[in-house]
């Protein structure tokens, strides 16, 4: 599993913002999932600054991800 970032904000029932390593960007449409491999949604969009990113991942459901969880791709 690779790091993909923290969750910053939970922006409704079913999008989240994350922080993400600007020298370490994720894929786009990448699966993410939790600390116990559990799928979470996908990474949809990228933004904000060149050294501190965020992205934007849309939860499968209702988002069940806390802030300052860690996200993960495989």
């Amino acid at each position: 599993m690779k790091i993909v970032g923290q969750v910053h904000t939970i922006c409704s029932k079913n999008s989240a913002v994350i922080t993400i390593d600007g020298g370490q960007l994720p894929r786009l449409h990448s699966e993410v999932v939790d600390q116990r491999k559990k799928p979470v949604g996908k990474l949809v969009e990228v933004f904000g600054n060149i050294k501190t990113p965020y992205a934007l991942v849309v939860c499968k459901g209702p988002c069940e991800c806390n802030v300052g969880d860690q996200l993960f791709t495989e």
